[in-house]
């Protein structure tokens, strides 16, 4: 178990190295420099001096070293537009909005969307089956850009019983998550009813049954455990996509989230603020995928097995060969 933990945690850091090599040169390689020349021509010694001070003058092997090198120590420089900001300052000032709305979201997600793919599994091909499946493919299909801006329309300027825009109370959270979580509530509802009645067909659930365990026991212990395997996929992207927000939801009801500070800072070639947030987001996605291939050996023993298998194959030497 913890040689493939160790396994899974050099793959992570491996793959967050190769995104910040490919990030670094995507950044650099915008058009347009991080001060605006259309206002500000600069020529001869006043651009040299303006490329020094943003170290832009150096060899991009050279630039893209300092920044690994800071990145080691968690140093992700300072914002060139908010001058007396740091990058994390920035993102710091951005996160607790997108984070609450985030885990709203989430909890409203597995609250509903586990418990209603569990309830249709049970009642397939009644009403209450084909309901559910037409709401979760409306849900995934329609996005959430357009659910804002009918939730804006008549929940806010219609009927008026939530602001518009704004943040502050819990009447500004209302609007977002729900926007923001029903396609989420959506798949999860779908995955998890489609995992159920794959995990009922199986045969280990007819010898379950047998041998005379209840029916709850069945479900829950054996039917659900088993399905959760395609659930942990779905999860692992979808938290740090929730957690980093989404920029139509944050600028459709005025959220003062990450979101907004990563659409200002590509405007203004704000190099240092763009990798910080896209380096923020790698990670978390790398941290999610590795607790979720760490749950895969919880719910499927198979993958336990498999990695300590590995761990024990030795290559035969010339004698025995």
């Amino acid at each position: 178990m913890i040689r493939y933990s160790l396994g899974r945690l050099l793959g992570l850091l491996g793959s967050v190295l190769i995104i910040s090599l490919i990030l670094f040169l995507a950044v650099r390689w915008l058009p347009g420099t991080p001060w605006n020349e259309g206002e500000i021509p600069l020529q001869g010694p006043a651009k040299e001096n303006m490329m020094k001070k943003y170290g832009l003058d150096q060899p991009i092997h050279v630039q893209y070293a300092k920044y690994l090198w800071n990145l080691l120590h968690l140093d992700l420089g300072n914002s060139f537009i908010y001058k007396t900001d740091t990058v994390w300052q920035t993102i710091a000032r951005g996160w607790p909005a997108t984070a609450k709305i985030g885990a709203f979201t989430l909890l409203i997600a597995f609250s509903i969307g586990i418990p209603v793919g569990i309830i249709a599994d049970l009642r397939q091909n009644s009403l209450l089956d084909y309901t559910v499946t037409f709401l979760a493919t409306t849900g995934i299909t329609v996005p959430n850009f357009a659910v804002a801006v009918w939730l804006v329309m008549f929940v806010s300027v219609k009927m008026d019983l939530l602001p518009t825009q704004g943040w502050g109370t819990w009447q500004h959270i209302v609007l977002p998550v729900v926007a923001y979580s029903l396609a989420p509530t959506s798949l999860i509802a779908r995955f998890t009813r489609a995992s159920m009645l794959e995990a009922m067909r199986s045969d280990y659930i007819r010898t379950a049954r047998a041998k005379g365990l209840a029916e709850p026991v069945v479900i829950m212990r054996h039917v659900f455990k088993n399905a959760l395997i395609p659930i942990i996929t779905l999860v692992g992207p979808l938290i740090p996509n929730l957690m980093t927000g989404s920029i139509f939801i944050e600028n459709t009801f005025g959220v003062p989230g990450i979101g907004r500070h990563f659409v200002t800072s590509i405007f203004d070639r704000d190099y240092p603020v763009i990798m910080g947030i896209f380096m923020l987001v790698a990670v978390l996605f790398g941290l999610t995928y590795f607790i979720s291939d760490i749950l895969y050996t919880w719910a499927d023993p198979r993958v336990r097995l498999t990695a300590v298998s590995y761990t024990h194959l030795t290559l035969p030497t010339n004698r025995e060969v």
